[in-house]
């Protein structure tokens, strides 16, 4: 896009730099989410807005520390430009150089909404000041500005005028002390947006649905904002929060770019607030980074500045509505009904299962499917740092970790959980992950009565498990052995059961694998089941399906006096293309 107005930015002691914009929206600030990044202590995070559309251009303060300058006073209110002005912002000053014709001659179709304008909304922590760049050739600009749409700069403009007006209107600190319940602040804020936006109704350029944008406005002020739609998309499994402007997801296995964004790190900051604060978990400068989970069970990480050096991002893993089941993952080529048949038999014969794989590969959903399996009249204790397991059977107490206070204390882990969970008389115990210590802690309840447990582990191949376990049992800061770690490992797990995500999207188990002991020094595991890929298609889909490798579990001849059926001709390598496998 074309260069539209022209700038000059002078710093005492430096060459003036050139800055040429299109058509847009920029903040300026020494913030990392602005797009005019002016890097000294007397400039604020967000300190002024420059809005440029083919009728206008204009200069706003956003309730900034030191004011904005124009002509000898401080900016109040949206400002227009002209050829010539010098605007102060700390120890800068932008000297407009060019505007268009139009926006010279032509009045502004949109008259703000709101009368006066709120202090701006808190930032996140700055990072320290960087070194001012070095001094630039003529005709080049380290101000880096991202070019926007006019319609969607006006459009972004608009909801941010009717959004200030709301919040100034409502009060929601006021009424959120008053301790308002959240239906009653809800609907005390859908009556003072319809007022204002009814207000602005004749105002609105044509185009813009009144109630549409009410809808996107009250979702920013009350709920998620832009990730509303995006949690209602059955299609989308993961989205990804790369700072206020960038918003990714997942489809059918594959990372798309949406045209979703937020208004600025701020808007971010009191999404991850409305996320954390319900459930007890904090994120600040002394903890910038947290897990937790969203009331229908979906996984959320944030993480914010100064650690993230792009503004807050935040990761949303997506669970289905209705919990996955057996027939869904068949219908999905995760796994067979043979396969499904034999796994539900293991986990009746209470054989302890770890579920491997990379990040993104399934394995909760699978740990939650063959968590069916469990018998209804079994005590079942579930452990985990962010709940998610959604298990159906009436008996379940479910646990989950604490972070540190504001002071870093009052911290309860995982394996403190594991732990306390032998003490509760559990028939069974599920931790949703095993990362650390608590590795031991759970091999010890497996060798303690607690047979039939189950976790996931992250890991890249059934081998890679039990060296993952070993380096985790070590870090518990017990000095044991290697050959004892080995032993506890080898006695502790029956089965293997290995999940990885394919190039295609899909996800499928690709081991079923049995560990049988220890000899000498090395595990000794058998796989039962492998996948066998045999080619792609023309639309790159993998092809292949999983295959016995003629292993016969050593545990088949106890399922007769289990009363358990299996037919041992599913152990036995079918012929394929090429010869038998």
């Amino acid at each position: 896009m074309s260069a539209e107005f022209s700038f000059i930015i002078k710093q005492p002691g430096t060459s003036p730099t050139p800055l040429d914009l299109p058509l847009g929206s920029f903040l300026i600030g020494r913030g990392k989410g602005c797009g005019i990044r002016l890097r000294h202590p007397e400039v604020s995070e967000r300190h002024a807005r420059l809005v440029l559309t083919r009728d206008r251009g204009t200069i706003e303060d956003l309730g900034s520390a030191n004011g904005t300058w124009t002509g000898g006073r401080h900016i109040e209110a949206p400002t227009p430009l002209a050829a010539g002005q010098e605007i102060g912002i700390g120890p800068y000053l932008l000297i407009v150089q060019r505007v268009p014709e139009a926006a010279a001659h032509v009045p502004p179709p949109v008259p703000p909404v709101q009368t006066s304008e709120p202090p701006a909304p808190p930032s996140p922590p700055a990072a320290p000041p960087a070194p001012q760049p070095a001094e630039q050739p003529a005709g080049k600009s380290p101000f880096r500005a991202p070019p926007t749409d006019p319609k969607v700069a006006i459009r972004r403009e608009i909801k941010n005028q009717i959004h200030r007006e709301l919040v100034q209107r409502l009060d929601l600190k006021r009424l959120t002390a008053a301790r308002v319940n959240a239906a009653e602040l809800q609907q005390r804020a859908r009556e003072t947006l319809d007022a204002v936006i009814a207000e602005a109704r004749d105002k609105l350029p044509p185009g813009i649905d009144p109630g549409q944008l009410a809808i996107e406005i009250f979702n920013e002020a009350m709920r998620l904002g832009p990730l509303e739609e995006l949690l209602a998309d059955e299609s989308v499994t993961e989205i990804m929060i790369n700072g206020p402007h960038q918003v990714y997801v997942e489809r059918h296995g594959k990372l798309e770019l949406t045209d979703q964004n937020f208004m600025d790190d701020a808007s971010v900051l009191a999404i991850i607030e409305r996320i954390v604060s319900p459930i007890g978990r904090r994120i600040d400068e002394s903890q910038p980074y947290v897990d937790a989970r969203l009331p229908d069970g979906s996984r959320v990480n944030a993480i914010i500045p100064p650690l993230s050096l792009i503004g807050p991002c935040v990761t949303i893993r997506k669970f289905s509505r209705v919990p996955l089941t057996e027939a869904d993952l068949i219908r999905f080529g995760t796994w067979t009904a043979e396969m499904a048949n034999f796994l539900s038999i293991c986990v009746q014969m209470r054989k302890n299962i770890i579920v491997s794989g990379g990040t993104g590969s399934g394995k909760t959903t699978l740990l939650n499917v063959l968590s069916d399996y469990i018998p209804e009249g079994e005590r079942i204790v579930t452990i985990e740092d962010a709940a998610e397991l959604r298990l159906g059977q009436p008996h379940l107490v479910r646990l989950e970790a604490r972070p540190p206070n504001i002071e870093g204390r009052g911290a309860i882990i995982i394996r403190d959980l594991v732990r306390n969970a032998l003490r509760m008389r559990p028939d069974r115990i599920i931790v949703g992950e095993c990362r650390g210590g608590e590795a031991l802690d759970m091999l010890q309840a497996m060798n303690t009565g607690h047979d039939g447990s189950l976790t996931t582990v992250h890991a890249n191949s059934p081998r890679d498990v039990i060296s993952r376990l070993e380096t985790m049992v070590m870090m518990s800061g017990m000095d044991l052995p290697s050959r004892a770690i080995r032993e506890q490992i080898s006695s502790a797990i029956d089965m293997i059961v290995h999940e990885a995500r394919f190039s295609d999207g899909t996800r499928r188990i690709t081991h079923v694998t049995e560990v049988l002991g220890l000899e000498g020094t090395q595990t000794v595991m058998q796989d039962i089941f492998e996948f066998v890929q045999t080619g792609v298609d023309a639309d790159g889909r993998i092809l292949g399906a999983l295959r016995p490798t003629g292993a016969v579990p050593t545990f088949f001849e106890q399922l007769k006096a289990r009363g358990l059926e299996l037919d041992v001709k599913m152990f036995q390598p079918q012929p394929v293309e090429g010869g038998i496998r």
